[in-house]
């Protein structure tokens, strides 16, 4: 099928870019690197009138490290990131995250901004910006704030960025030496969205677990953290049981089900993928 029409507009700056989503409101969308969008266009689950492309605004793909943070600029492809290597020693569950999304093709457009800004539940980004509690910097006509990721995720699809606003940047915290991270999902074939997963991160000092992040994807309308397991890691140790740990991970959620897996599956395999990701990155923490 073929998108409704629609008027298609090329800033050249941010400024320029957030005037058009100011003037045109809820009717305008942002183009980034439109792996998510354009299907949707395309098959007329979202009708657009203004199409503000973003990919002709210098600045907003640079990757580099200030005050112990990695700042990833929202234009940045997916594909570059992965392949960063300041990215996969400063934001390991970033690179770690990304070989999981979709396919190389995709990755080549796709964005890092795109992805977290889209929302997507089942979106392994989204669970890592939370995980790793990144900033997130949103300009509009006003200017740039910054926007924590435990207040962006607001429903499916659905974030804290006003309609004049668009994301340029994320700040991901570096955790530094000790630390261990891994990412662990089920999907029905690789490449496709997943029925759930977990992004985990751990740092030790000595067997004592002094940092502990655990991201649930692909179980509710937004990513969530699993607060209660990541106490009982902290109180337990590196030495815990880590069943126990991913059974409470899997107690904090009432997924729903849908032609692909019910809410029971989700539950159950959730477990399964946290005690798979917590001991990979106990393992990388020690190593």
């Amino acid at each position: 099928m073929k998108p409704s029409k629609f008027h298609y507009y090329a800033p050249a700056t941010v400024g320029e870019a957030v005037l058009l989503l100011a003037e045109h409101g809820d009717d305008a969308k942002v183009l980034a690197g439109g792996q998510s969008l354009v299907p949707l266009m395309s098959l007329r689950l979202s009708s657009v009138g203004h199409l503000v492309d973003l990919n002709r605004i210098a600045g907003l793909d640079t990757i580099g490290r200030s005050n112990g943070h990695l700042r990833i600029g929202a234009l940045v492809r997916q594909s570059a990131a992965e392949h960063s290597a300041i990215v996969v020693t400063e934001a390991p569950l970033v690179a770690k995250a990304l070989p999981h999304i979709g396919h190389f093709q995709i990755r080549n457009r796709g964005t890092v901004g795109g992805s977290i800004a889209h929302a997507d539940p089942a979106s392994e980004l989204p669970a890592v910006a939370l995980a790793l509690d990144a900033m997130l910097e949103a300009t509009g006509p006003n200017g740039a704030r910054r926007i924590a990721s435990t207040d962006f995720f607001h429903g499916q699809w659905q974030t804290a960025l006003a309609g004049d606003e668009m994301l340029t940047a994320i700040d991901f915290p570096v955790w530094g030496a000790h630390s261990g991270f891994a990412v662990e999902e089920v999907a029905r074939r690789h490449g496709d969205f997943a029925l759930c997963g977990a992004v985990c991160g751990v740092q030790l000092d000595g067997e004592r677990i002094s940092r502990a992040t655990i991201g649930l994807f692909g179980v509710g309308s937004t990513p969530i953290r699993a607060t209660l397991a990541e106490q009982a890691l902290l109180a337990g140790g590196a030495g815990t049981d880590l069943t126990a740990v991913a059974n409470e991970a899997a107690a904090s959620i009432d997924p729903s089900g849908d032609i692909h897996a019910s809410g029971a599956y989700r539950k159950q395999v959730t477990a399964v993928v946290v005690r798979r990701a917590l001991t990979k990155a106990i393992e990388e923490a020690r190593s």
